[in-house]
């Protein structure tokens, strides 16, 4: 099962990028390029969790998101096409000295057939890059959308 572990350094505050990541509104293919609003349902939203499904080019899983620890927002799938049961991401924030925020992030993938495999051994390898250069274009689109800045 791979385990995909990044981090980047951002001007974007903890609650600043819950914010983002919490945004189920119409657009988040903005900022997380792969969940396109013609995917997007959002099933339920509490105070500090909400139950929703995104994905994008024949991909989707339904997430349970957690974010009642203002340092962490973990989503765990609930249900999915390619993904199994043990699939997830956590954001870890940890604020810096000099006011930027340290995102930790870890994905686990469970394929959970044929095609769930396949992709989980192209992410465990060569698509860690693709889910790098993923990750610091939404950084990048966070800290835009927090400048009043347009991506």
């Amino acid at each position: 099962m791979p385990t995909i572990h990044f981090k980047e350094t951002t001007t974007a505050t903890p609650e600043q990028f819950v914010a983002a990541l919490t945004d189920f509104g119409p657009g988040r293919g903005k900022l997380f390029g792969n969940s396109t609003d013609d995917y997007l349902v959002v099933h339920s939203r509490g105070v500090a969790d909400a139950d929703v499904t995104e994905g994008s080019r024949g991909i989707w899983e339904r997430l349970h998101y957690d974010w009642s620890d203002p340092n962490q927002v973990v989503m765990t799938t609930t249900d999915s096409n390619t993904w199994g049961g043990h699939s997830s991401h956590t954001y870890t924030f940890t604020r810096k000295p000099d006011a930027t925020t340290e995102v930790d992030v870890v994905v686990v993938r469970d394929g959970k057939n044929l095609k769930g495999r396949l992709l989980g051994a192209v992410v465990g390898t060569v698509g860690k890059g693709v889910l790098e250069k993923a990750f610091r274009n939404t950084v990048k689109a966070i800290e835009a959308r927090n400048n009043g800045s347009t991506t």
